[in-house]
């Protein structure tokens, strides 16, 4: 048994305190005994194997790599301490899987990659990975060319603890799946993306065994992703629906997800046992790039425990579906529109949702024409409202932001890309908005850099990121602030603490060709008009709705 560091610490104070008593009375040299006595000591050898353990949890793959060839004990302890490992699979590497894994015989998270021009693994190798990794309960497969329907059934039976499985650019198809869903019971997520072995006339996949536990499915890239439509609808408890880029129609799906979630429903009020029930509905999902319409659109409205919607470059879809998704699912929270240019989606959609969806923090519109009734809907009515990104929009222009400004006070973090806006909708940021923390503007032909620096100047704790100017207030926040990266579209994500260069050093005649730009005066009339505008037109508007 490891002795805890205090215990240590005291056995070393007093191998200190005897070997100055021992100097002190003379019966040792004082020349010789401590560089031996320094020289031949192991100072870790009195630190427990679970607190080094626990040392080696905060470093890198290449440092626990270097660490390990300190010692005997630091490679033992580091190997029984590595949970998470990623490999390169090519099939070079298999003569050395059975001395690799016991080694790292605690493996609960494992990812297998092979590059394209290489050879993969092959089934015997998968099928000895898993009678070593008893405890595994993640994997991920990536380029695994030579995996086979067989060998992803035999490595199914052997895994039964697993819960997370994705698998990208590989050959096997429906009856692996359907293996790993039969036998991998506690299954909870699975993520799909280019299977080689799913094309037209595959049988059909799930729902299994594992349709009473999944909560995320995710399909990307798949030429028959229909294939999946026993598991997607037999899967009761799932929360998470992804389905990107997948060819064929996915309106029919669609509506059987809202019939089942609708015949639930009734079901569950017919029962009268609602405090006694699980919510088995869905609460995210995402659509992207698909051939979907608002017939679908109209078909998940019925699932209204949504509460994180994407519709993403999907050109059938109108301002009807986003309509019927706002009326229904009332829980909304986040919601990403890219409307692709198409024009189908705008004011008439996004109103709707400032009526019915007040819980929404997080809104994102790409190639959106929204306008300003719009956007002092959502401003107005959605007051929970903390990250917005305007993107691509030729309807998105000063008076917009000032309306933004004005209204939304709990703002936090606000992206604007390829907007007609110039330097005073940026002023007008710096007299509204209190809880903004940080803004990012690309590519508004109309906004100088001049506009960061004096913004910086008025808000010094914002952080500021422009085009040709990154300025840094130095804020710090919680790692846990949500950022949002979709399609070239980034909110700002703030996580630990940001030291940047400072901005003080710009000169006061920048500042002045600025204010001499803006006309400042007649600039900051304008914001205060237009902030009273959109004040006064609050009851009116809400009256409207």
């Amino acid at each position: 048994m490891g002795q805890s560091p205090s215990a240590a610490l005291d056995r070393e104070n007093s191998l200190s305190d005897r070997f100055s008593f021992l100097s002190s009375s003379g019966f040792v040299s004082s020349e010789e005994f401590p560089d031996e006595f320094v020289a031949n000591r192991d100072f870790t050898a009195e630190i427990p194997d679970e607190c080094l353990a626990y040392v080696f949890q905060f470093l890198g793959p290449g440092d626990r790599n270097r660490c390990s060839l300190v010692c005997k004990r630091w490679l033992r302890v580091d190997g029984e301490s590595r949970h998470r490992l990623s490999l390169n699979v090519q099939s070079e590497i298999v003569a050395s899987l059975p001395s690799l894994f016991t080694r790292f015989d605690s493996v609960t998270k494992l990812a297998l990659r092979c590059s394209r021009k290489s050879i993969s693994l092959n089934d015997d190798a998968l099928v000895m990975i898993s009678i070593r990794c008893q405890n595994l309960t993640r994997l991920k497969l990536r380029g695994c060319r030579e995996i086979s329907d067989e060998g992803m059934s035999a490595f199914a039976q052997s895994s039964k603890n697993l819960r997370k499985l994705s698998c990208g650019s590989c050959m096997f198809g429906a009856k692996a799946l359907n293996a790993v869903l039969d036998y991998c019971k506690n299954l909870e997520e699975l993520s799909v993306k280019r299977l080689r072995g799913i094309h037209d006339g595959a049988e059909p996949i799930g729902p299994g065994a594992a349709a009473s536990s999944l909560k995320m499915i995710c399909l990307k890239e798949l030429v028959n992703g229909q294939s999946f439509e026993p598991l997607v609808i037999g899967s009761k408890n799932l929360k998470t629906l992804k389905i990107i880029h997948c060819l064929g129609d996915w309106d029919r799906v669609l509506q059987l997800i809202g019939s089942q979630n609708r015949n639930g429903k009734e079901k569950l009020n017919f029962n009268n046992n609602n405090s006694n029930s699980n919510n088995n509905s869905l609460m995210e999902i995402h659509l992207e790039r698909l051939q979907v319409s608002d017939i679908g659109l109209s078909a998940i409205s019925k699932c209204t425990e949504i509460e994180n919607l994407h519709i993403v470059k999907t050109p059938e879809c109108s301002n009807y579906g986003l309509v019927c998704v706002a009326e229904h699912c009332k829980l909304l929270r986040k919601l990403h529109v890219d409307g692709w240019r198409t024009n189908r989606i705008g004011d008439e959609g996004l109103v709707a949702v400032a009526k019915h969806c007040p819980n929404l923090q997080e809104l994102v519109l790409i190639g959106v024409n929204a306008t300003h009734l719009s956007l002092a809907a959502i401003a107005s009515n959605c007051s929970k409202l903390e990250r917005l990104a305007l993107c691509g929009s030729g309807t998105i222009g000063d008076a917009e932001i000032a309306c933004i400004a004005a209204k939304c006070m709990v703002l936090k973090k606000l992206c604007i890309k390829g907007c007609n806006i110039s330097d005073i909708g940026i002023e007008a940021l710096a007299w509204g908005c209190p809880s903004l923390v940080k803004i990012k503007v690309r590519k508004c032909k109309g906004v100088s850099n001049e506009a960061g620096e004096w913004l910086r100047e008025k808000r010094g704790s914002m952080i500021i990121s422009m085009d040709a100017c990154e300025i840094d207030g130095g804020f710090e926040a919680s790692t846990s602030d949500v950022g949002v990266h979709e399609n070239g579209v980034e909110l700002p994500l703030v996580g630990g603490q940001v030291n940047g260069p400072d901005a003080s050093t710009s000169s006061n005649g920048r500042l002045a060709l600025l204010r001499s730009k803006l006309g400042l005066f007649a600039g900051r009339n304008l914001v205060a008009c237009t902030f009273r505008r959109w004040s006064n037109s609050d009851d009116s508007f809400n009256s409207n709705l």
